[in-house]
């Protein structure tokens, strides 16, 4: 969409690696110097690792545009969470070698016929390995064992493996691999570009489309899109492509930095998960989340009444010399007191409060009520004792008084 209300021939950061759009960063530069080594010695192993979307694909394809098909032969795995004998068929597939019914030493013998005939023929032959991380140790030591194939004295293969950061954990700290170590001749990590870099690599990619200043982006423009991708291409590529997108929804013909932020707004908002699709959470979990979250402010401590302080608690408060109804020492150290905070006030339901007033009201004219009548009856005992005060009920004997 945006593509062609910019009048752009193509998309230019789409996330698909094209070699087409390579643009040569700081880092990149230094990758393509070993990687250009490493063909200059025509053995042993080349590693390149970098962050998932670092552009190590993007590297790769460049690389493969510059060989010189007459002079190299060169094959790419991708598909690399395999075991080792897996990995010997999958090569052998890209050499071109039926592999189906054949036994393991058939294969490599096979194999080495097939790099023989390379090397006669004046080619050199590369094995470019992708996403090493996935590679199991078996099969890490089946490349190491390809990589023995030699001719009068030189190698027949030459790889390189290339991979994420934890690929270099596990080539050069497993003890089973010292001996593919050995035979690393270089070795180099991408890192993500400066953010010098990323204004000259928007404005490459926009030039391989035809872009002539339409839309413009502010210097500041620029400064957010690192800080949000922090140089990691495919992120940047992501960010971008958005950027346009919303550019040319609303018609703009310039990109400034609060554009950027609301872009980013919209990816953030777009990762967001509905809290009420979420299952709950063990209860070892919710303590964890717990413990890791910042605790609010208490709410006031509520003291006991008469009617709730237990016969257990009483003595415990009268030992610690505690005014009634204060709350235990530890609790109260650990509480903190708000001044200022007010219990929210309760929803009232206009029939509750109806059926309410209703209730007292009915209380209000039976206490008139038993009023009216303890009157009446205190008054016919003072006649009653006015009229006969010898036979008047002493208070001090009678028990009917009393009573």
């Amino acid at each position: 969409m945006y593509d062609q209300f910019y009048g752009f021939t193509g998309r230019p950061f789409q996330l698909t690696p094209d070699p087409h759009f390579y643009f040569e960063s700081g880092t990149h530069r230094k990758a393509m110097s070993y990687l250009g080594y490493g063909l200059a010695q025509g053995e042993g192993f080349i590693v390149i690792t970098g962050d998932v979307g670092a552009g190590k694909t993007t590297l790769v394809g460049h690389l493969m545009n510059t060989i010189d098909a007459n002079r190299l032969t060169a094959v790419k795995l991708v598909s690399t969470q395999v075991e080792g004998d897996d990995l010997l068929r999958l090569v052998a597939e890209q050499f071109g070698i039926e592999w189906e019914g054949e036994s393991k030493a058939e294969l490599l013998r096979s194999m080495e016929q097939y790099l023989r005939e390379q090397a006669r023929a004046g080619k050199r032959t590369l094995l470019i390995v992708d996403e090493g991380q996935n590679l199991a140790i078996s099969a890490l030591e089946e490349l190491r064992m390809l990589s023995n194939f030699q001719l009068g004295g030189h190698s027949l293969l030459q790889i390189f493996l290339l991979g994420q950061p934890e690929f270099r954990q596990t080539l050069f700290h497993s003890p089973t691999l010292e001996q593919l170590r050995q035979r690393v001749i270089a070795t180099h990590h991408l890192d993500p570009m400066e953010p010098e870099e990323v204004e000259p690599y928007i404005l490459h990619r926009l030039g391989k489309v035809g872009w002539t200043g339409n839309p413009s982006f502010s210097p500041d423009a620029f400064e957010e899109i690192f800080d949000y991708s922090e140089g990691v291409p495919r992120k940047l590529n992501v960010l971008v492509s958005r950027l346009l997108l919303y550019g040319a929804v609303e018609q703009m013909t310039r990109i400034t930095a609060q554009n950027v932020r609301s872009v980013v707004a919209e990816i953030e908002a777009d990762r967001g998960i509905d809290a009420s699709t979420l299952a709950p959470l063990p209860v070892d979990e919710v303590v964890a989340a717990a413990a890791n979250a910042v605790a609010p402010t208490p709410a006031p401590f509520a003291a006991p009444t008469p009617a709730n302080e237990t016969a257990a608690e009483w003595p415990q408060r009268v030992a610690d010399d505690r005014p009634p109804f204060a709350a235990p020492p530890a609790e109260a150290d650990a509480l903190e007191l708000t001044v200022d905070a007010k219990p929210a006030e309760p929803a009232i339901d206009p029939e509750q409060l109806a059926a309410l007033e209703a209730q007292v009201a009915s209380l209000e004219e039976r206490l008139v009520e038993q009023d009216a009548a303890l009157r009446r009856v205190l008054d016919l005992l003072i006649e009653w004792v006015e009229r006969d005060p010898e036979n008047a009920p002493n208070p001090a004997t009678s028990k009917t008084w009393a009573a």
